[in-house]
């Protein structure tokens, strides 16, 4: 039987869970993966291993909730004037983030350790919270924009597709590409300068 974390903890839960993520992440920049266990995390965290144990069950379950907490966007996605350019910045960010081997284990460790799939609704969640600020940035400039839904399978999903099973030659002018595809090739109206 798997237990759940809870979802933004406080008190002093919220101290063993910042304690422990916080242990997993050093020593995952300091040792190989395959040496990682419960107790060594553990004894890093200053827990007992049964406190590991009983909140996430095991270490697959415990680092697919730090590679979720590590996949949550940290800030809203930067204003830069116009849907086009809004969009483009976040996909090749998005690519950039995903496609590193950091990224990758992420990815890997939150749908491993989360058979039933709230961990990549989670991290769609995520995305799809991102575009939803992109596009009601962009509802207010202009007319034709996107719904969410339709980005998530014209941008998020190819993206994701190709880092998953085709990484060889993927870089930021796939993503390009997938926003132009998405948008057409419509020119921006001239500026004037008065």
């Amino acid at each position: 039987m798997s237990r759940k974390p809870m979802v933004r903890p406080g008190g002093r839960s919220a101290r063993v869970q910042t304690s422990v993520h916080s242990a997993v992440r050093e020593l995952l920049s300091e040792t190989d993966r395959a040496a990682l266990t419960v107790p060594l995390v553990a004894q890093r965290a200053g827990v007992t291993p049964s406190t590991i144990y009983r909140r996430w069950g095991d270490l697959r379950e415990l680092l697919s909730d730090v590679a979720v907490e590590r996949l949550r966007p940290e800030t809203a996605p930067p204003d830069l004037g116009d849907l086009r350019t809004d969009l483009t910045a976040w996909a090749e960010q998005f690519l950039d983030e995903m496609a590193s081997p950091a990224g990758r284990d992420y990815v890997r460790d939150a749908l491993l350790g989360d058979p039933d799939g709230g961990n990549a609704g989670q991290c769609s969640a995520y995305a799809a919270d991102q575009i939803d600020a992109i596009l009601a940035r962009a509802a207010g400039l202009q007319d034709a924009v996107p719904g969410t839904e339709t980005v998530m399978d014209r941008v998020v999903a190819p993206l994701m597709y190709r880092i998953l099973f085709r990484p060889a030659g993927l870089d930021t002018s796939y993503a390009r590409r997938l926003v132009t595809d998405l948008l057409g090739t419509g020119t921006e109206p001239a500026s004037t300068t008065g």
